[in-house]
């Protein structure tokens, strides 16, 4: 097979605009490359920040998608770790330094230098055919069907890192802000790691849903009685939500010592009150995706555990109605799109 040919996908051509067919000739494959034939790709909100150019960092036209899963078509020359055929998934991270301390920890997620973004200066998974470095590209275990892996290589690593960084022992208090893509991944994976879980969501009809994916509580975070019986309870909450919040909320919920932790990205300024912040020793912490090390053990964890997140799948020719679902806070958790190669 020829390494020069033209991949089809479904771009967006100016900050905004709908994702529309668009061609484009792919880069020489890399010597550490691998090329893929997408399968599926989990669609993440980041996506929609991406097309809508929300944090100055698109550039176009965009083909975005970066929960990709798919099988190898070719390696290049110096790719060991691979054989033609491998199912194999990509993430938020394309590459990194590879030799900063915390990229030798395998936390390519904080690289000193700055990681490389899939879909930043770089086409992502809402195409045909993608071509990547391998070292940056998973194997799914056998135990994953590949539409259920997709959005774990987002969404899972995104709420598994933090959970894996600051629950440190079996019975610990975690909170769960937002019951959405993220949210309800995080509450599978607290209680499969020993937390007592409590939802924190606005919706009170995701009540039944939550339990069922391993919250022991509910609460409505418009329900002021439910939030005062929670107060000053959680060591660990985990904030999911892509939209602003009550901070002053979110923060009584801690316990002395705990820690309040963001991975939702709402555009707003965050206001700390600062004397229960130094009196109660608490910590504010913000975590993004995660490096090497946490996705590979997340995917044998998701893989053991049988921990998959609740999905719609749709075709990828219905991108732009399932980006409308998705913007609408309809998608019930995750919408994963399937290729029609």
């Amino acid at each position: 097979m020829s390494q020069t040919q033209t991949f089809h996908g479904y771009a967006a051509l100016e900050a905004g605009e709908k994702l529309q067919k668009w061609d484009y000739e792919p880069a020489t494959l890399g010597r550490l490359d691998i090329e893929i034939q997408v399968t599926h790709n989990g669609l993440c909100h980041t996506d929609i920040h991406m097309r809508d150019n929300d944090w100055n960092l698109s550039s176009f036209p965009l083909i975005a998608g970066h929960e990709v899963v798919g099988k190898i078509t070719q390696i290049g020359v110096d790719v060991t770790s691979f054989q033609i055929g491998d199912r194999v998934g990509f993430g938020w991270i394309r590459n990194s330094c590879r030799n900063c301390e915390a990229c030798l920890r395998g936390e390519e997620n904080v690289c000193r230098q700055g990681y490389t973004g899939l879909i930043i200066g770089h086409h992502g998974g809402f195409t045909n055919r993608l071509r990547a470095p391998a070292d940056f590209a998973y194997k799914i275990p056998d135990a994953l069907d590949s539409a259920s892996a997709a959005p774990l290589l987002c969404a899972g690593i995104t709420v598994y890192t933090p959970l894996r960084t600051y629950l440190k022992h079996p019975g610990m208090k975690v909170g769960v802000i937002g019951i959405g893509g993220l949210g309800h991944l995080a509450i599978k994976f607290a209680s499969s790691m020993g937390a007592e879980v409590t939802a924190f969501s606005t919706s009170i009809d995701k009540e039944d849903e939550a339990k069922e994916f391993g919250a022991h509580h509910f609460r409505h975070w418009n329900t002021p009685e439910d939030l005062k019986q929670a107060s000053g309870t959680q060591d660990l909450v985990i904030s999911t939500s892509p939209s602003a919040i009550d901070w002053d909320k979110a923060f009584n919920l801690l316990a002395n010592n705990g820690v309040f932790c963001l991975v939702g990205l709402p555009v707003s300024t965050l206001n700390v009150p600062l004397l229960p912040l130094v009196f109660g020793q608490k910590v504010i912490a913000g975590s993004i995706v995660g490096g090497r090390r946490f996705m590979r053990e997340m995917l044998d964890f998701a893989a053991i555990n049988q921990i998959k997140p609740m999905i719609e799948t749709m075709p990828l020719s219905d991108i732009n109605a399932a980006i409308d679902k998705v913007a609408a806070n309809k998608a019930r958790y995750r919408i994963v799109l399937v290729s029609e190669n």
